[in-house]
């Protein structure tokens, strides 16, 4: 993800557009595009401020709601493979997700699990 336009720039776009500019020609005079300029004069518009939002995900996720169930499972089968929980979720919980997003869960609950099946 890339860094947003600095402030600055935000308000001089803006600044130009409020002085009866279009905002194609404020595209063309600060090398933006269109779209970047009418976001920053409806973010203007709508909030009064020029402040970047938040990028990335907040944190909320597909599996989030499922996180006390999770722990449950693990600790009451003890180690269990991502392959394994990926599969229990799509039967018991209806819930497709990839054996990373597991594994990425686990990361964040603070769980082990399985390298391998212990057959293999």
């Amino acid at each position: 993800m890339g860094k947003p336009h600095p402030k600055e720039l935000r308000e001089r776009v803006v600044a130009h557009v409020l002085a009866g500019n279009t905002h194609h020609s404020a595209a063309a005079r600060f090398d933006v595009s269109v779209k970047f300029v009418n976001d920053m004069v409806k973010l203007k518009r709508e909030t009064g401020s020029l402040a970047p939002k938040r990028q990335g995900n907040p944190g909320i996720g597909k599996l989030t709601p499922h996180e006390d169930w999770v722990r449950a499972q693990v600790e009451t089968r003890g180690e269990i493979t991502l392959d394994e929980m990926t599969a229990r979720l799509l039967s018991e919980r209806g819930i497709s997700v990839t054996p990373s997003s597991v594994w990425r869960l686990f990361q964040r609950l603070g769980l082990t699990h399985k390298k391998r099946h212990s057959g293999a």
